[in-house]
């Protein structure tokens, strides 16, 4: 087992209705708020009026509009400028894991005197930043439960995935019947995300028993409630299952201890949307089983056996290399079966900047150092292999 220093400053309210506690934990924090959002799926469910109704004492800034794969600019600009010529208290952000994102990017450079691309790009680093409060309204990131977040720069197909221990949400509202009317789409490409999170820690050279089984109980348990949640929208036994599953995600705990894997696959999906701004989730379910067979060999395949038979019940008495290859096609197959397009040519990407997008990876992610190392080259049979 690693050494680790582990702590997290964020509370969760879980539950249904734990909204009614929004003035409480706001009054906390100021009475200035920058309220951020998205496209307008909060008001679509009468949440945005019940926010501005629970919060009617409290001065209210807005910035709506942002992208599910968020943008330095206009949106972490825009962002920073309302917080610093209004001397911003407190930042609530309302929806997905990109509204949140966004938002701690907001936080920190409203705090910064520089470009807060420096930030995010780490070439300067927060000494502080403005408290953050989310209402969580789509099972996916886990970026309610983490201090990282994603911010791409489309001039540059830059696509960063910023993280700083001040951006750690200080409260987050997780009410499951928030996530009632996400579509079909996007319950399973958020499934598909969080699925990746938990496999980019899982695939690693040290582990223990006990991460292992939390890692496998995530992965079954996103699986069978991602079904039931889009063949039964307002499930909530599933959808609350669904959402802290995804909440462990990306905050550590799914491997403490563990080694680090370099988390490959979402370096590679980074490129994808950032030249072609594809949903997250999706371009992580394509890539995953092509990595997953790419870097099978003697060195990794008793790691693939574990997982097939632990995750996916497959018969331990065969050849290694079998059930290997039979939990590769499992992954596949699962993704495949929540309607997921499993083809880069299905999502608009062919091959004409394969080349250019492998380069970008290989110079800006250091994969040299994940799980197993991957080059320019490795990168391109990737993707290839994607198409």
């Amino acid at each position: 087992m690693q050494n680790f220093d582990y702590q997290t400053p964020t509370r969760l309210i879980f539950g249904k209705g734990v909204i009614k506690e929004l003035p409480e934990v706001m009054s906390g924090f100021g009475k200035k708020i920058l309220l951020t959002y998205g496209g307008g799926s909060i008001k679509r469910i009468g949440l945005y009026d019940k926010v501005k109704e629970l919060l009617k004492d409290f001065t209210i800034y807005e910035l709506s509009d942002i992208q599910p794969n968020p943008k330095y600019d206009p949106s972490v600009l825009d962002g920073v400028k309302i917080c610093k010529e209004n001397d911003i208290d407190v930042i609530l952000a309302v929806g997905g894991g990109s509204v949140l994102d966004c938002s701690k990017a907001i936080a920190a450079g409203a705090k910064y005197d520089g470009d807060p691309w420096d930030l995010i790009s780490y070439q300067a680093f927060a000494t502080d930043s403005i408290p953050i409060v989310d209402i969580i309204t789509l099972a996916a990131t886990g970026s309610e439960y983490d201090c990282g977040g994603v911010i791409s720069r489309t001039e540059t197909n830059d696509k960063i995935g910023y993280m700083d221990p001040h951006n750690f949400p200080l409260v987050s509202f997780l009410d499951p019947t928030y996530t009632f009317t996400v579509p079909k789409n996007q319950t399973a490409a958020g499934c598909a995300d969080a699925m990746n999170h938990i496999m980019e820690q899982y695939f690693c050279g040290d582990s223990t028993l006990l991460n292992d089984g939390f890692m496998e109980a995530g992965l079954k348990s996103l699986m069978i409630n991602a079904v039931k949640c889009i063949e039964n929208p307002e499930d909530y036994t599933a959808r609350a299952e669904m959402m802290l599953a995804c909440t462990y995600g990306c905050n550590g705990i799914y491997s403490l201890g563990n080694s680090e894997s370099g988390w490959p696959c979402h370096a590679i999906e980074h490129a994808l949307s950032a030249y072609y701004d594809i949903t997250h989730g999706v371009g992580l379910a394509i890539i995953t089983p092509r990595w997953m067979k790419y870097i099978l060999s003697e060195r990794t395949v008793d790691r693939f056996v574990k997982y097939g038979v632990n995750v996916f019940g497959i018969n331990p008495n065969q050849d290694k290399f079998e059930i290997a290859d039979q939990a590769i096609e499992a992954t596949y197959k699962f993704f495949e079966s929540i309607d997921i397009p499993m083809h880069l040519k299905d999502v608009g990407i062919d091959e004409s900047r394969i080349g250019e997008m492998a380069h970008h990876i290989a110079v800006n992610e250091g994969l040299e150092e994940a799980y197993v190392p991957l080059y320019e080259d490795d990168l391109v049979k990737i993707l290839t292999e994607s198409l």
